[in-house]
């Protein structure tokens, strides 16, 4: 979500979806998987949901860190447009890495979706109707994020304060990155 936040912010709303592609893909992935067994493996080998957990946590601290450093206004001088300098396969590909990346969402389809899962029925039919249900309501909140964060662009373009903003936000990725990371 802070992702769709942010490059609501500096890229707008329509070339955010191109992340959304990806991060949409990442999360259906993630759904399936631990839907389909993976929520076995980590619970027999733990150390893997460890370097999982561990991996997220370095990622957001270092994206916290990137956040902190950027002294600029990227995004906020300029009109987001299609000829922006970030590529559609490259917000497709962090979408998608953040999604099958973030230990929070391992962790969410493994203790949510198997219970709702009927053993006694088909299992294909049942976890395509979850999985679309997740992805919905995906789509949804990360469309308010980009949205908001397009919003506060304009506000943060009068304001003038995109530094601040950018210390104050790389400073609660970093401490949710340590948290997630020692938690």
């Amino acid at each position: 979500m802070t992702l769709s936040l942010g490059l609501g912010m500096t890229i707008g709303v329509r070339r955010t979806l191109w992340m959304m592609v990806g991060e949409l893909a990442g999360v259906g992935l993630v759904a399936t998987l631990a839907a389909a067994g993976v929520a076995a493996i980590i619970v027999h080998y733990p150390t893997v949901f460890d370097i999982f957990k561990w991996a997220g946590g370095a990622y957001l601290v270092y994206l916290g860190i990137l956040m902190w450093r950027d002294n600029s206004t990227v995004g906020l001088d300029k009109v987001a447009s299609d000829d922006t300098v970030v590529s559609r396969g490259g917000l497709i590909s962090q979408g998608f890495i953040t999604a099958i990346a973030n230990p929070k969402g391992w962790a969410f389809d493994i203790a949510l979706l198997p219970p709702f899962l009927d053993q006694t029925r088909p299992i294909v039919p049942q976890l395509m109707i979850l999985v679309s249900v997740l992805l919905i309501i995906e789509l949804i909140c990360l469309l308010l994020y980009a949205s908001g964060g397009q919003m506060a662009q304009r506000l943060l373009r009068r304001a003038n304060s995109v530094r601040l903003l950018n210390r104050v936000a790389g400073s609660f990725i970093c401490g949710v990155g340590l948290w997630l990371a020692l938690g």
